[in-house]
This record gives C-alpha cells, sequence and structure tokens, in this order.
C-alpha cells in the first residue's frame, strides 16, 4: 500500500493559525497602545496618551500629530505588569519562531509521511508561547485602571492588548491543533 501523500487536517489548522498568531503578537508587542487616557486634566480635550510596553505616544485628534517617546512621569514602566509583559512577549515570539521551525520540520516538508512526534512537540511548543503571552495580556488587563495616570482622566483598553490577546488565543488553538498528533504517534506504536 502506497503512503497518503495528504496533510492531516490538524497539522494544516495548526501551520495556519500559528503564524497569525506570531504577527498579531508581534504587532500588539511592538505598538505602543495597550492602554489609552483620554480626557487628561489641564490638556486639550482631544488629546490622547497612549501606552505600550515599550513607548508612551501623544497624540492630538483634531491634528492627527503624533509623538512617541513620552516622559513617564508616573512611574508606568516601573510597574510589575508592564515589566512582566516586557520579559515574556518577546520570549513569547522568539519560542513562536522555534515552535513554527520545529512544526515545518515534522509536516512532511521532505518526507512522504509527516513526523507525527516531532509535530506533536511543535505543538505543545507553540502551546506554551501562546500561554507565554496570554498570560502578561490577562495580567495587564486586570491591572489597568490601577496603573499610574493623571487623576480624572478616562482610561481605556487600546488596540496592542486586543490583538495580543487574539494572537494568543490562535497560537494556543495551533499549537492544540499540531499537539493532537501525539495520537498518530500512540497509534502506529
Amino acid at each position: 500500500r502506497l503512503p497518503s501523500m495528504r496533510t492531516p487536517t490538524a497539522m494544516i489548522v495548526g501551520l495556519v493559525l500559528c503564524p497569525c498568531g506570531l504577527l498579531l503578537t508581534l504587532t500588539g508587542t511592538l505598538a505602543p497602545n495597550w492602554r489609552q487616557v483620554s480626557r487628561v486634566p489641564e490638556q486639550p480635550t482631544d488629546v490622547i496618551w497612549e501606552q505600550g510596553i515599550w513607548d508612551i505616544c501623544r497624540e492630538q485628534q483634531s491634528t492627527h500629530d503624533r509623538i512617541c517617546g513620552q516622559a513617564d512621569e508616573l512611574g508606568y514602566f516601573e510597574q510589575v505588569p508592564v515589566r512582566v509583559a516586557q520579559g515574556l512577549m518577546p520570549s513569547s515570539l522568539v519560542l513562536t519562531l522555534v515552535g513554527l521551525v520545529v512544526a515545518a520540520l515534522g509536516v512532511r516538508c521532505w518526507q512522504p509521511e509527516p513526523r507525527h512526534l516531532v509535530a506533536g512537540v511543535a505543538g505543545l511548543v507553540l502551546l506554551l508561547s501562546g500561554l507565554m503571552s496570554l498570560v502578561p495580556s490577562s495580567w495587564y488587563t486586570q491591572e489597568l485602571w490601577a496603573l499610574p495616570a493623571a487623576p480624572g482622566s478616562t482610561l481605556s483598553v487600546g488596540y496592542s492588548l486586543v490583538l495580543s490577546y487574539l494572537g494568543s488565543c490562535l497560537e494556543i488553538l495551533g499549537g492544540l491543533a499540531l499537539a493532537l498528533s501525539f495520537h498518530h504517534c500512540c497509534k502506529e506504536r
């Protein structure tokens, strides 16, 4: 009997979801908009401060003037959720890249049959990377209103935090799909 040339559906799902999650998590990590601070006292009403894990930007909406690299006068970057995000988000990105390389080796790139054990290990690595980016996103969301801001200002969730969440979830789902390869590995034995 000839080996089947079809790649298992779970592997395809994992190889589609994980790179999408990587792109979303990368954008969420680099873009300075985890939190928006608006209606800051003694500032024009159309000024919004965008705070990320690496930078703070000030944007005046009426003129679309945006200036990044603002001074951290309130100690925002010294807060534990921000420091944890600065450590875990890049680590998650690196681990995702490693997981994708391992997945590419396991999902029948150069051989007629996929390597189920290698694909399953890649799934676990990608699952771990998704969890590593979900933890700081969740913690930051929990502490969003407790992080320092000017009294009387309005706080809201920024798009970078949402992208980080979505990317984490896609990586977790893709990792779980690839981890299903262990089932085939056990059946072969």
